[in-house]
């Protein structure tokens, strides 16, 4: 008897496209992948009212929902809405205290809010936001995958981060973090799969990791 296969979503980060995961595979019998895509918020749009959109753009019941930093927020914000089967975060965080501190001191001091987001074209900016890292010798790479460049999306975007104040989280969710990671220092983090030497961007680089580790974790 044929096994249904499983649906796996996947969620980019930050004005980052579903590129990223180009390179992520999973065995065609047993899985099945879908890349989400961020969309321009409406104006004054909450965060749950975006995730309550998504949504809709989820077809398969019980999937299983992946996300990589800002993603990795925006699916819980999702599951809170919609019956999951496994939950992972990348690179990202599932609760406040483990954000760094520049991030909860920007919240209350409004400083995000002077970000030079209008120099969106400016792709070395944008991937010191993104990335955590300047492009320098990838230019051609990030060109690639950071393509969402609406300033009204990257202050939304910046903004929802900064404001996100998550306490209490999924006790089953599967958080996979860099010990290299500065966009969300490893330090800070609590529970997770380390990955020894991993960046915020390695689902990028280091996709060989998660290829081969991945279709465990989803099935345990």
């Amino acid at each position: 008897m044929m096994q249904k296969k499983i649906h796996v979503y996947l969620m980019p980060g930050m004005a980052a496209n579903s590129s990223i995961f180009k390179n992520i595979k999973l065995p065609g019998d047993r899985f099945e992948i879908h890349r989400l895509e961020w969309f321009v918020p409406d104006k004054g749009m909450s965060l749950e009212a975006y995730a309550r959109k998504m949504n809709t753009m989820v077809e398969y019941d019980n999937p299983v929902l992946i996300g990589v930093s800002f993603g990795g927020m925006l699916i819980q914000e999702m599951a809170k809405h919609k019956s999951v089967r496994k939950l992972i975060i990348i690179s990202s965080v599932k609760q406040r205290s483990e954000m760094p501190k520049r991030l909860i001191f920007a919240n209350y001091t409004k400083f995000h809010k002077l970000l030079p987001t209008g120099l969106v074209n400016n792709l070395d900016l944008l991937a010191k936001y993104a990335f955590g890292e300047t492009v320098t010798q990838r230019l051609e790479l990030y060109k690639e995958y950071l393509s969402i460049k609406d300033k009204y999306y990257l202050d939304w975007s910046i903004d929802q981060i900064v404001k996100w104040q998550q306490k209490e989280y999924n006790p089953d969710i599967i958080h996979i973090h860099g010990d290299k990671d500065v966009v969300f220092p490893f330090q800070y983090i609590k529970g997770c799969i380390p990955v020894k030497n991993g960046t915020h961007t390695m689902i990028i680089h280091r996709y060989k990791w998660f290829n081969e580790r991945l279709p465990a974790i989803i099935l345990d």
